[in-house]
C-alpha cells in the first residue's frame, strides 16, 4: 500500500542552526529518501513563493501567498510503499520535523 507522509513544520524552525547542524539535518531527510520503500519525496519552496487558487462567483481567483496563516506550514512529503500502516509509521518518525515541534500526517493514497 502506498502513503503519503505529509511534512508540516514551524516556518522559522532552523533558523538558530549552525551551517553544520543544517547540513545534519539535511542528511537526515536525504537518508530517509534512501530508503529503498520510499519512491518519491521532495523540500518545498518557502510559503511565501505559493499562489493560491480559488472560485469566487465561479471566477478564478489567484492570490500570492498560502491559503491561511497558520502557525504549521506544508513543508514537504515522502511517498512510501508500505506493508501496513506501522510501517509507514517507523518511517515517518526518522523526519527531523517532529523533534522541532512538527508534525508527519501519514496517509493512505487511493488507487483508482
Amino acid at each position: 500500500m502506498q502513503y503519503a507522509l505529509l511534512i508540516y513544520l514551524d516556518p522559522d524552525t532552523g533558523s538558530d542552526l549552525n551551517e553544520d547542524e543544517r547540513r545534519a539535518v539535511t542528511d537526515e531527510y536525504l537518508a530517509i529518501r534512501d530508503d529503498p520503500r520510499v519512491t518519491a519525496g521532495a523540500h518545498l519552496r518557502p510559503v511565501e513563493t505559493a499562489t493560491t487558487l480559488r472560485v469566487a462567483d465561479q471566477q478564478p481567483l489567484i492570490t500570492d501567498g498560502p491559503f491561511a496563516d497558520t502557525k504549521e506550514i506544508f513543508g514537504g512529503y515522502y511517498l512510501v510503499e508500505a506493508d501496513d500502516l506501522d510501517s509507514a509509521l517507523e518511517i515517518a518518525n526518522r523526519v527531523p520535523a517532529l523533534r522541532t515541534g512538527g508534525a508527519v500526517e501519514i496517509r493512505p493514497i487511493a488507487m483508482m
